[in-house]
């Protein structure tokens, strides 16, 4: 399984081996954000992941065409493996943050085994090191330090959940899940991100350039800049986690 993307098969697969098994990854909960509207406008986040492997250039043209805003979520390993990519986008500092994806893109997640085919952190200083190692990565690549978090697989133990704002982080969740891991047709993407409500936060994949997904996430952003959309962060909606 390529790192960056996650399938509806994996998942169902991935759900009943946690069930099934006590050896397997903890149960973990994949908290999401709730919309809190704003009167008279229709304000939208588009959070990326960028986990590991490649980088989508739809999307890139399609955001930068449109002055959408984005917030990348970036692993180290995707910053050492892409590094003309992250000069493309940090050339244009006022449409695109960075925020923490992880140094190694492992799940949050304490136990044994894996989740979604990713291994776990297993302890809680392993998720220490996993979202530390990222934030440094973060820093060094842009020289600002990441405020926000998002795991891999975006599930999480309890006591995680609990650990990493210790760490100064964080959980940056979603309320719109705009293509599932890059593992939807292209159709089916364009229609989930271009009916984002107000204060929705989506969340889709920049990694992966040969997915249909990638060119269904291209065209929504275009839909939602002929729909008037406003593009926001995640600091600016101050979204809360439900």
């Amino acid at each position: 399984m390529c790192l960056g993307c996650v399938t509806r098969r994996g998942i169902l697969a991935a759900g009943l081996a946690v069930l099934s098994s006590p050896t397997r990854a903890e149960a973990s909960v994949e908290p999401r954000f709730r919309c809190v509207p704003t009167a008279g406008r229709r304000r939208v986040a588009l959070t990326l992941d960028a986990c590991g492997g490649g980088f989508d250039m739809r999307i890139a043209e399609a955001l930068l065409a449109h002055r959408a805003r984005a917030t990348i979520f970036a692993t180290a390993i995707w910053l050492r493996a892409n590094p003309g990519p992250l000069a493309l986008l940090r050339a244009h500092p006022d449409l695109f943050g960075w925020e923490n994806h992880g140094a190694h893109h492992i799940p949050p997640v304490l136990g044994s085994g894996t989740l979604f085919g990713l291994r776990v952190a297993g302890t809680l200083a392993a998720v220490r090191q996993e979202v530390e190692g990222g934030a440094a990565a973060i820093q060094a690549a842009t020289g600002r330090a990441p405020r926000w978090y998002r795991g891999a697989t975006a599930r999480y133990s309890p006591a995680a959940l609990e650990e990493i704002p210790r760490l100064g982080q964080g959980i940056a969740a979603f309320s719109l899940n705009g293509d599932e891991g890059a593992s939807l047709p292209a159709a089916t993407v364009e229609r989930r991100v271009a009916s984002a409500r107000d204060a929705e936060v989506v969340i889709g994949h920049i990694n992966q350039p040969h997915r249909p997904a990638g060119a269904g996430f291209a065209r929504a952003i275009a839909a939602l800049a002929g729909q008037g959309v406003e593009w926001a962060t995640l600091d600016e909606l101050r979204p809360v986690l439900a």
